[in-house]
């Protein structure tokens, strides 16, 4: 799970860099959003692609480079950060749920926009897309040009993946 050689080069960052960014909007968003204090558990000590129970937000990038956001948690996790965000009980996987892990990856990957780019102008976000399951898999978190960055609250845990590409 490594950071793209071409956009390290042309973003000049290091993995670790991009993933302290990646950290560091992670627990401002939740802070705010969501009222939730975070610890990372980075880096991610083994490849995650299967998902059981679980709820998971995408937002994908284009332009000077492409790739996908990714929030992934399991379903009683989710069900917490709505709750939080809405300032009421939410205890099943619907609307809402979509709703708010949407927006945090939207809101993350608006984040990490701003960081690749000259003022956000050259990388345009997708509409967030969420899904969620019994059991699935995400091929995207299997390859190597990843970052997955593991955070904790409360003892339960939560990915943020970040895959990259440079284009053109």
């Amino acid at each position: 799970m490594t950071l793209n050689a071409a956009v390290a080069h042309s973003a000049h960052l290091l993995e670790d860099d991009l993933a302290g960014y990646v950290i560091h909007a992670t627990k401002e968003v939740f802070g705010t959003m969501v009222m939730m204090e975070l610890a990372d558990c980075y880096p991610l000590r083994e490849p995650v692609t299967k998902f059981h129970c679980s709820v998971t937000g995408m937002v994908g990038l284009a332009g000077t480079y492409t790739g996908i956001l990714s929030i992934h948690c399991p379903q009683g996790f989710a069900l917490r950060i709505t709750s939080n965000m809405l300032g009421m009980e939410v205890d099943e996987v619907g609307e809402d749920v979509n709703d708010a892990l949407g927006e945090i990856a939207n809101m993350l990957g608006g984040y990490v926009k701003q960081i690749l780019s000259k003022g956000g102008l050259d990388i345009n976000l997708s509409i967030p897309t969420v899904i969620s399951g019994e059991e699935y898999t995400v091929n995207a978190m299997s390859d190597s040009d990843c970052v997955i960055i593991p955070f904790v609250n409360e003892g339960e845990r939560f990915l943020v993946g970040l895959k990259l590409r440079k284009e053109g």
